[in-house]
């Protein structure tokens, strides 16, 4: 198991509106924390990627699970929202414990792949040295920064497989567009798990046939994430020289 001891901070959203406010904003239900841990992301109106984090439920506060450098720019983000809303928004002395294998039973299964295992909050740090990145890269597992960026709509970075998004809970910012892109298109892009023989620079671009096939993002032991045209994947696919052939289906 490993403890993120820096890289996470847990938010408590207080108040009477906390659910309602949150859902008018989220990709995912919010009042699917009673269930268990919620992956979810935050939109533009234009339906770009911003943020992504896990909301779960203790008592009756709403705990917000997000990387540590994106929260304060995620609550000057919420803030804007805010207006009249009984709602407030404080940061909990939690950390973080992710590990494989059945949740304890004060965890949550981690919602996006059965094999990502699953996450503890406490206030007891434990640290280990497993390898995140390519448990990710194995899942198709996108990471703000890494392939989500503001460029990012979430649907071609697989949110749909890992249980980000709900097409049923009703409107949030961005959803137009989102469901648009469910169900009157084609994606021609998206996530990829690629074999890449030595490791290149991050976002370096994938050529095919003399045109830019995509990029690479996170590498680990000879694999990594990559965003693709579909149509142009191919092979005899580079970065930087380096040779990229697909590896696996892609997300679905």
């Amino acid at each position: 198991m490993v403890l993120a001891t820096n890289s996470r901070e847990i938010i408590r959203i207080t108040g009477n509106d906390a659910r309602d406010f949150l859902q008018g904003l989220v990709t995912n239900d919010v009042n699917k924390i009673d269930q268990g841990l919620v992956y979810t992301a935050l939109l533009t109106p234009q339906g770009k990627f911003l943020f992504d984090f896990f909301l779960f439920a203790d008592g009756p506060d709403v705990m917000l699970d997000v990387a540590a450098d994106q929260s304060q720019p995620l609550l000057k983000r919420l803030g804007m929202y805010r207006l009249r809303a009984d709602v407030d928004f404080n940061a909990a002395p939690f950390y973080v414990e992710c590990g494989l294998g059945n949740p304890p039973q004060d965890g949550f299964a981690d919602p996006r792949h059965q094999d990502m295992g699953w996450r503890r909050y406490s206030s007891n740090p434990v640290e280990d040295n497993f390898d995140w990145t390519a448990r990710r890269i194995a899942c198709l597992v996108p990471e703000s920064g890494n392939e989500l960026t503001a460029d990012s709509y979430i649907l071609e970075w697989g949110f749909e497989t890992l249980n980000g998004v709900d097409f049923s809970k009703g409107c949030y910012v961005g959803q137009e567009i989102i469901a648009r892109m469910k169900h009157k298109t084609k994606l021609r892009k998206g996530i990829a798990r690629v074999a890449i023989k030595t490791p290149v620079p991050l976002h370096t671009p994938i050529m095919s046939q003399g045109k830019e096939a995509g990029y690479i993002c996170s590498q680990a032991s000879g694999d990594a994430l990559a965003y693709l045209r579909f149509d142009r994947i191919g092979d005899n696919m580079t970065a930087n020289g380096v040779s990229i052939s697909l590896s696996g289906n892609l997300a679905s």
